[in-house]
């Protein structure tokens, strides 16, 4: 799975930080962006191979930028990764709605959120070949 692009949108820094240095070391691609709507601009023009967004930013949320996401033909198939507080709840319906790959909540295991985007790949590539 390694050269595959993943864009990271969190208005943390460090977080943004610390999840591209563990998604770097395991051989990935890694753009990112501090809120949604400069986020959506870079997957029109980056194709990332699955989003990782924090659901509260400025500018625009990360609920607004799935919900972008899935209005666009283009951008419509592309897996989101969602992060959030734990003060921040999604109902598994809107989860399910917005075609929300994985919801996982602050504080996070760097090595936990590594899983989660090979498991979306492989589930991806298994996919592909059927």
């Amino acid at each position: 799975m390694a050269g595959k692009k993943i864009l990271i949108v969190d208005d943390e820094i460090h977080i943004v930080h610390v999840v591209a240095i563990k998604l770097r070391n395991n051989g990935y691609e890694v753009i990112s962006a501090e809120n949604g709507a400069e986020a959506f601009d870079l997957i029109c023009q980056e194709k990332p191979d699955v989003v990782v967004t924090d659901l509260q930013m400025p500018v625009m949320t990360g609920i607004e930028l799935v919900e972008k996401l899935r209005s666009n033909e283009t951008t419509r198939d592309i897996p989101v990764i969602t992060l959030t507080a734990r003060s921040f709840s999604m109902e598994k319906e809107q989860q399910e709605s917005l075609q929300i790959s994985q919801c996982i909540s602050k504080p996070f295991s760097p090595k936990e959120l590594l899983r989660c985007v090979e498991d979306i790949l492989y589930q991806q590539a298994v996919t592909q070949k059927s």
